[in-house]
């Protein structure tokens, strides 16, 4: 049992109020999104009235539960796993839960309202079982006045109020007008993990049926009457600008409204409101079909304002900036410099990765109706008051007359944490005088930018005579930005060592994706540890086991962002799993390890090579991320980043040309297909009772390392530079 002060009071967190057909609702921070609602259910009795307010939990007189979720749908499966928190410390069956996604509400919402960072469920985890605690308390002190006993004397199970030496019982619905009188407890006792009973099941995806049936859902999806669809043309270079384009010709087009230039550059003033190119060509019409075949027919003048960069300028810069770019943030332990010098051994390698698009399955757009002072916006966002905010600044409307009701997501990953499509669509619809949806095409997403950075990291270890791990170097850079991360491991566990992360300049535009950073660094760490590993004669687990244990015991510097203790714990459960120790010579298996997002992830993988050609033949994984809520979901995310992880370091490469994307769709773009895919993934829970981390992203950087060591296994060869399949050719 865990006895928690709400630290809250009656208007701040959590309230509760009569609904108008008998029942309570409470409403708090991280269910505070929705206004207007459609319930339905097959199958189940639905109260005849609900409340129409912000988020809440409702309760209604039939014992249905309705939980509202602010937190944006990406496929995460947040919409099945934050209700299930509720649920569990509400103590009502899941069967009972309808799951409704909520909007955004600034007014009422207190915690950011992101799909990024790996944060829902870690944020949202105190605040959402303090509400289902608070209204089972509530619903018990209800009963306990109606039949004049102590709420020491009842307990509840599957939303029935239970006398423990009695026979009364209320089903919550029963009962539920009664609790709204009773004060909110200034303390709550939350549930022993021991006894949790939904929490750490297997649960199916709340949508999941939606999902496959074809059901509008998604940002693409959304119609209203009279609404125009918009297309949009951007510059098709970094580094110009429109001049003119044929407009008068544009609007003859049958089923042309009207063709015009927009420009929302004035905006830019946040990280999220990244564009590239601001100003834009914007043809509205009847239907998406008509404006981009008008799309086909413009004839554009540009004006070059800056640098057509290449991926050799690209290239060169990194290796120039290497050594003499601009040292953004560094750490240093001990005397590197002399460690190296004495080292009997050193080894030295040099990893690269290229610029890479975010691709979502579901292009850019976002549906806007812009009137003289308020503002409806609708469509696929992970950070719906950013954008919210930036719409109030370039029209001048405040924030409260803007109205942003969110759809699910094909895909994201970082791609839609920024602003300015929902800009854009804001900008044409207050153009026009209507209600607009604004839609990419896939060369329009693939060429705008926001694209990961290209990297480029140099890695140094020194070993003494006796092979132990005595100094270790890396430095970093990026265009713009480099990946390097100082506090991460190994800091702390080599007496001597010195990480830099150095910036790089560039005209392309670049954006958080998945796992910022980590996805490639972990990836080289990983596969020059496996390097080192060798050098020292030492088996890979054994060495970072070695490293965990220095960290752990004789930890040096002042800090390191991570738990030697739960690393380790991960590569010994994995190494388990995997039967590491057991040599087949028909598949050769890599390992690596990481930790982000307050998570812990440990992959082998095996590798077979079919006709020359490597093949994942199975990967074992094993994550240690607290309590897991849903493990159906949580399975499902890991396995996707480490396909994402595989796919994403062997085939995918971003290359430029005279300031253009080469690749401007999947014809050119290279992706895994299902067939590249690994037969097989097992994946392994730390069982905790820790509270709940990141487990998004943190699957995916491992995967990179364990897919590069596992291939170098099979194939005798090293892999530095990504995409690995160019170096599979060489």
């Amino acid at each position: 049992m865990t006895v928690v002060k709400t630290k809250i009071g009656r208007r701040s967190f959590l309230k509760a109020s009569a609904a108008l057909g008998g029942g309570i609702m409470i409403g708090f921070n991280w269910l505070l999104s929705c206004k207007s609602l459609s319930l339905e259910k097959k199958g189940l009795e639905i109260p005849k009235e609900w409340f129409d307010i912000n988020g809440y939990i409702k309760i209604g007189d039939s014992g249905m539960v309705t939980i509202f979720s602010p937190n944006p749908e990406i496929g995460q499966n947040v919409m099945t796993s934050m209700p299930m928190i509720v649920a569990e410390e509400l103590d009502v069956p899941w069967e009972n839960v309808i799951v409704k996604q909520g909007d955004l509400d600034e007014d009422s919402f207190k915690n950011p309202q992101t799909a990024g960072g790996s944060n829902s469920i870690k944020r949202g985890w105190d605040p959402l079982r303090m509400a289902g605690a608070a209204g089972r308390r509530m619903l018990i002190e209800a009963a306990a006045k109606e039949w004049g006993v102590s709420i020491e004397d009842l307990s509840t199970s599957n939303g029935i109020i239970k006398e423990k030496q009695g026979n009364r019982k209320f089903n919550y619905g029963e009962i539920a007008s009664k609790a709204v009188s009773i004060e909110i407890p200034k303390k709550l006792t939350l549930k022993d993990p021991k006894n949790y009973k939904l929490i750490g099941t297997y649960q199916k995806n709340v949508e999941g049926a939606k999902i496959v049936t074809g059901k509008p859902l998604f940002g693409l999806d959304f119609k209203r009457d009279n609404m125009l669809t918009a297309a949009i043309e951007h510059p098709p270079a970094f580094g110009m600008k429109i001049k003119n384009f044929n407009k008068k010709e544009i609007k003859k087009i049958k089923g042309i409204k009207d063709a015009f230039i927009i420009d929302t550059s004035q905006y830019m003033n946040k990280w999220n409101s990244t564009n590239a190119f601001p100003q834009i060509i914007a043809i509205l019409g009847e239907s998406t079909w008509k404006v981009m075949n008008a799309k086909k027919m413009l004839r554009v003048t540009w004006d070059n304002i800056g640098e057509l960069e290449t991926s050799e300028i690209h290239e060169k810069r990194l290796a120039k900036d290497i050594e003499k770019g601009k040292v953004l943030y560094s750490r240093k332990d001990g005397d590197p410099s002399s460690a190296f010098a004495k080292a009997d051994k050193v080894i030295e390698r040099t990893y690269t990765s290229p610029f890479i698009a975010h691709n979502p399955m579901e292009p850019m757009n976002f549906f806007a109706d812009v009137k003289e002072n308020k503002v409806e916006l609708i469509g696929p966002t992970q950070k719906p008051k950013s954008m919210q905010d930036a719409v109030s600044k370039m029209l001048g409307i405040p924030k409260e007359n803007i109205t942003l009701k969110l759809t699910r997501m094909g895909g994201g990953f970082g791609r839609r944490l920024y602003t300015h499509f929902g800009l854009e669509a804001a900008a044409i619809s207050k153009k026009v005088g209507a209600p607009v949806k604004m839609v990419y095409t896939r060369e329009d997403d693939m060429t705008q930018g926001t694209y990961r950075p290209a990297y480029r990291s140099v890695y140094k270890a020194g070993l003494d005579k006796n092979n132990n791990l005595i100094a270790f170097s890396v430095k970093g850079v990026g265009l713009p930005y480099g990946p390097v991360i100082p506090d991460r491991f190994p800091a702390g566990s080599v007496a001597n060592y010195s990480a830099e992360n150095k910036s790089s300049f560039t005209n392309i535009s670049v954006g958080a994706w998945t796992a910022p950073r980590s996805h490639f660094t972990a990836g080289a760490e990983q596969s020059f540890l496996d390097e080192v590993a060798e050098v020292a004669g030492k088996d890979p687990i054994d060495f970072r086991l070695e490293l965990f244990d220095r960290a752990l015991k004789y930890p040096v510097g002042d800090k390191y962002d991570y738990d030697p203790k739960r690393y380790a714990g991960v590569l010994k459960l994995v190494k388990e799993k995997s039967n590491w120790d057991i040599d087949d010579s028909s598949s050769k298996k890599g390992v690596a390890a990481y930790f982000c997002h307050d998570s812990y992830v440990a992959v082998v993988m095996e590798v077979v090579l079919k006709n020359n050609e490597p093949k994942v033949k199975k990967v074992w994984c094993a994550a240690d991320c607290g309590i897991v809520i849903n493990k159906e979901g949580a399975i499902n995310m890991i396995e996707g980043r480490i396909i994402d992880g595989i796919g994403h370091a062997m085939y995918s490469e971003l290359k430029f040309e005279n300031g253009s994307s080469v690749h401007k769709n999947f014809d050119t773009y290279n992706f895994i297909r299902h067939h590249q895919s690994p037969s097989d993934i097992e994946t392994y829970f730390v069982e905790s009772n820790i509270a709940p981390t990141g487990l998004g992203e943190p699957s995916y950087p491992p995967a990179v390392g364990a897919l590069a060591n596992a291939l170098y296994k099979a194939t005798g060869k090293r892999f530095y530079h990504q995409p690995f399949y160019k170096e599979m050719e060489t």
